[in-house]
C-alpha cells in the first residue's frame, strides 16, 4: 500500500535517517511510493534532493521507480540498491547529504515538527 501524506500530519520518514547504512533511500522510498500511489499531497518526488542522491548511487529515478514497483518493503528495496551501490557511491551520498545539504534537512524537520538531534 502507497504512504499517503495528504492529511498533512503523516509524512515520509527523516532524510538523516540511517536504513543498512544509506542515508536518504527511506525518504525517497515513501515518497516514491506516494507518487506512483496518488497520495503524495504537496511533497515533489523525485526532487532536487532525491536527484542528487539518486545520481551519486548511480542510478536515475526511472531505475529507482522500477525497483518500487517491482520490490515493495524496505528489506527488499534495501537489497535492490545494496546490490548495485558500492560503498563508495553510498559514501559519497550520505556525505554530500550531511554536509552540503544540511540545511536542507534541518528544515525538512522542523517543517515536519522532528527536533533535529
Amino acid at each position: 500500500m502507497a504512504t499517503d501524506f495528504r492529511s498533512g500530519k503523516d509524512f515520509p520518514r527523516r532524510g538523516r535517517e540511517d536504513y543498512g547504512g544509506y542515508l536518504w533511500l527511506l525518504r525517497a522510498f515513501d515518497k516514491g511510493r506516494a507518487a506512483a500511489g496518488g497520495t503524495i499531497h504537496d511533497y515533489i518526488y523525485p526532487c532536487p534532493m532525491d536527484l542528487g542522491v539518486m545520481e551519486r548511487w548511480g542510478i536515475t529515478a526511472p531505475d529507482f521507480d522500477a525497483a518500487i514497483a517491482a520490490n515493495p518493503t524496505d528489506e527488499a528495496i534495501l537489497a535492490w540498491l545494496k546490490a548495485r551501490v558500492d560503498d563508495r557511491r553510498r559514501d559519497a551520498a550520505n556525505r554530500w547529504l550531511v554536509e552540503e545539504k544540511s540545511t536542507n534537512l534541518d528544515r525538512q524537520d522542523s517543517e515536519e515538527g522532528v527536533v533535529a538531534v
